[in-house]
């Protein structure tokens, strides 16, 4: 009996202690929501800044025969006229007023965005 009580007590024991280690787990807030890298707005251009962006994001829709809604965005012209009537600032950044790209997607990051304006902001450059 005495034996019995004694295997018993070294089960609990040894349950207790494996369950206390699981408790003394710590999350590092740095390691669980890392701060993404700074977003480089030095050297802008049309060709490694902003057509990456559109190709990847908005030609799906607005290029070929049927362009969604009529608006195209398959060249650097169609680009041009769309930053300068004001309708491809206006969506990306989901202005009120303006139907917010990409469409049933997540709005773009704000770098991409912050990209775009600084290149309609310099004057839409083909560089």
């Amino acid at each position: 009996m005495v034996h019995r009580i004694i295997n018993k007590t070294i089960v609990l024991m040894a349950f207790l202690f494996v369950a206390s280690l699981q408790s003394c787990y710590y999350d590092n807030e740095e390691d669980l929501y890392p701060q993404p890298p700074p977003c480089d707005t030095s050297f802008i251009t049309y060709s490694e800044s902003v057509w990456p962006v559109i190709n990847d994001n908005c030609t799906n829709c607005h290029s070929g025969s049927a362009p969604a809604g009529n608006i195209s965005l398959s060249n650097y012209d169609e680009i041009v006229a769309s930053a300068n009537n004001g309708s491809l600032l206006g969506t990306i950044r989901h202005d009120a007023g303006w139907s917010p790209m990409p469409k049933g997607g997540a709005k773009l990051p704000d770098c991409d965005i912050k990209k775009i304006e600084m290149w309609v902001a310099d004057g839409s450059p083909d560089n």
